[in-house]
């Protein structure tokens, strides 16, 4: 249950990301499976790859004041959309590693705000 409540808050903002940030567009012939289908491989991709990037970066984090997170969210999500438009032949396309930023932290910002509303629990 609390993977599919993850599932849906991802999907609602990388809907909202694709609707916000120029050069994050839907790859497929229906959006809305696009998104999920995004949503889902980065969903799996934070749950499985995330923890073990943020222990391995660390040092280099800590030594940037937490600004270096914000590269690890954003390379998450360029393989996210890497994996789901190469497996599944749908989900999101990133034009450049600029948009892959802005669009990881309007997700992180969507996430936050949608699992304050919801309750969801990290």
């Amino acid at each position: 249950m609390k993977f599919l409540i993850r599932w849906l808050v991802t999907a609602i903002a990388v809907g909202v990301t694709v609707w916000i940030v120029p050069g994050i567009t839907t790859v497929g012939n229906d959006a809305t499976i696009a998104i999920i289908v995004g949503a889902l491989v980065l969903s799996l991709i934070n749950m499985v790859l995330k923890p073990v990037l943020q222990l391995l970066s660390l040092p280099i984090t800590v030594i940037t004041l937490g600004i270096f997170y914000l590269i690890v969210n954003a390379l998450l999500l360029e393989l996210a959309a890497w994996a789901a438009t190469g497996i599944f032949g749908s989900g999101i396309a990133i034009d450049g590693f600029g948009s892959a930023l802005i669009g990881s932290i309007v997700i992180s910002i969507i996430s936050a705000i949608a699992n304050g509303i919801i309750g969801a629990e990290d």
